[in-house]
């Protein structure tokens, strides 16, 4: 049997690797600026997560949700404290599509309507709803745009507010930052603004922090840089450091019922121990605080490559863009230069989500390999 060839995939075969390092097969070292999507939050291999991991393993890793898992209860309780969220109720899965799928669903059920609000250029994950408010027709099947989704530009809070007025929205779905839509983000105005109108049209407001959450933008969650409340956070990426967990936070105003969500995997013994040790590992460490130390850092360091058009994002999910694409110059990073980075839907842009512990020694490693890329492409 062979594999369904869907990913296009650089000649690398990784081994090991440890914190922001990462070995192949050959015995080469690259520096690991993107994390795998944004998913290694804490350090590849961090030996405390290791040990916690292992120890679940030799005790228990599954069993269904049909039993009492005290896990689950510690990790909700870490959760709440450590992102502020203290009244909400936490939902386990086990990836971020999954994540967005229950928080639509949640709130279908809240109002008895379907149709969503979504933005140009966002990214939701690939499943059926989800998917659906993605903005992105290549990976969107026929069965899945039965959904009825509006795609609305950011920052047009007037275009939104006629939407809502129309009475058939059950949701707004938004990331605070775009990840794959290439780092743009909505104003504070604008957020301030959502938040209202979706209150006066008793609209659900979900908050996409899929990958934008868990620290990686210098606060536990992205849209706390704006003052507002969701009705619903989602959040997966960071939330296991690369063991598959994900989670739907939910405000009181919502209404839990048996059978009213359901999964098999998500929150199991393992999945629960990896996501405690993030948490406690992030707390030790103090790394949003790095986050926002080696962002500041970042911005001054950049500004020696004039070739560099805007730098977008917050924190450590940055968005180098230049007036040309890049394609090649990510190519040439990680194959010659052996420094992985991230590509998006802007192809003029370069996207940085490293581990949040990366150092300023790391970024001075990057931007030297950049501007000899950058040369050498000339």
């Amino acid at each position: 049997m062979n594999l369904f060839d869907v990913y296009p995939l650089y000649p690398i075969t990784p081994v090991k690797a440890l914190d922001c390092t990462i070995t192949d097969d050959k015995g080469i070292e690259y520096l690991d600026l993107y994390s795998g999507h944004g998913v290694i939050s804490i350090g590849h291999t961090q030996p405390d997560y290791v040990a916690k991991v292992k120890a679940q393993l030799d005790n228990l890793s599954f069993y269904s949700n049909a039993i009492q898992n005290p896990l689950q209860v510690e990790l909700a309780e870490k959760l709440g404290k450590a992102s502020g969220l203290t009244d909400f109720s936490l939902f386990l899965c086990s990836s971020g599509a999954e994540a967005n799928e229950n928080a639509l669903k949640v709130a279908s059920f809240h109002t008895n309507k379907s149709r969503v609000i979504a933005f140009d250029n966002s990214f939701h994950g690939r499943t059926s709803a989800a998917v659906a408010v993605t903005d992105n027709k290549k990976i969107v099947a026929p069965i899945n745009a039965q959904q009825v989704v509006t795609f609305l530009p950011l920052n047009q809070i007037e275009l939104v507010e006629a939407e809502l007025q129309k009475g058939d929205v059950c949701a707004v779905i938004i990331e605070p930052i775009q990840g794959v839509g290439g780092l743009d983000q909505g104003t504070t105005e604008f957020f301030q603004a959502l938040e209202k109108a979706c209150a006066a049209n008793d609209v659900v407001l979900i908050l996409d922090e899929v990958q934008s959450g868990y620290g990686r933008s210098g606060k536990f969650f992205a849209f706390q840089h704006h003052g507002i409340n969701p009705d619903i956070v989602t959040t997966a990426k960071g939330m296991g450091n690369g063991f598959p967990i994900g989670g739907v936070l939910i405000s009181p105003k919502f209404q839990a019922s048996y059978g009213l969500l359901g999964t098999t995997f998500g929150g199991s013994h393992l999945a629960c121990a990896a996501g405690i040790a993030v948490l406690d590992v992030m707390e030790a460490k103090n790394l949003m605080a790095n986050a926002k130390e080696v962002e500041a850092y970042f911005l001054e360091a950049i500004k020696v490559i004039p070739e560099i058009k805007q730098v977008k994002g917050r924190g450590l999910m940055l968005g180098v863009e230049f007036d040309f694409d890049v394609s090649a110059l990510r190519k040439k990073m990680i194959i010659e230069k052996h420094i992985f980075t991230g590509g998006a839907n802007n192809k003029n842009l370069l996207r940085i989500l490293p581990p949040l512990t990366i150092t300023k020694e790391a970024i001075d490693t990057f931007i030297v390999a950049l501007q000899e890329s950058l040369a050498e492409l000339k």
